[in-house]
């Protein structure tokens, strides 16, 4: 009987380890929704510049349209692109499970231990499949914050069709106003999560590979 040993074979990662950290759709869709926001804000300082209602303006080298006109029409593409293309990815992410996987749960005490520890410098990003709990806070807040942008924008759009939504949000003059404060809280979220990637810059890597670079 031959006594030597067989080595067992090489154990094989899990079958989800090679799976991409983002799939091809959940890419897509981002950077999609990326370009609608980024064409979105920048037209609708130019709008806000047309009919300001508050004691300031925004310079005109971040806007865009170059005139009332010329913003409105940009405005409106990406509001398309942005309504369309973020159904896409709320969907998917419904029926793929990403969303309860991914985002749920998250609890207060979560988000308070983890905020602290990003403060500290003590936040780990060892492993790019999981989001910490202020994340996941961030990333409902900004789809609620998107759907707020979009039915405040329907107000603004079409006033009189959208007659019970205008009530609904106060009426004309106060849904400018939701639909300011809403781009703001976006534009704050954008300067923070690009101050995230400078801080961790493999998370860009991932977003456009899908797969985490190598160590």
């Amino acid at each position: 009987m031959n006594s030597t040993a067989i080595a067992p074979p090489a154990a094989q990662a899990p079958e989800a380890d090679r799976r991409p950290i983002h799939p091809l759709w959940m890419r897509v869709t981002h950077w999609l929704n990326a370009l609608a926001v980024l064409v979105l804000v920048t037209s609708g300082w130019r709008i806000y510049d047309a009919s300001p209602f508050f004691p300031f303006t925004i310079p005109t080298v971040v806007t865009l349209g170059g005139w009332l006109g010329g913003a409105l029409q940009w405005h409106f593409a990406a509001m398309w692109l942005l309504v369309f293309n973020g159904l896409v990815y709320l969907v998917l992410n419904i029926a793929s499970g990403r969303l309860a996987a991914k985002f749920f749960p998250v609890t207060p005490r979560g988000v308070l231990h983890d905020a602290l520890a990003a403060l500290k410098g003590k936040l780990s990003h060892a492993d790019p499949r999981r989001y910490n709990s202020v994340q996941k806070l961030a990333y409902l807040f900004v789809m609620l914050d998107l759907i707020v942008i979009v039915l405040s924008g329907l107000v603004l759009w079409k006033s009189v069709q959208f007659a019970v939504l205008r009530d609904l949000l106060g009426g004309y003059e106060f849904a400018r106003r939701i639909h300011f404060f809403a781009m703001a809280a976006i534009v704050a979220f954008v300067v923070l999560h690009l101050v995230m990637v400078a801080l961790v810059p493999r998370t860009l890597l991932t977003m456009l590979r899908g797969r985490a670079p190598k160590a």
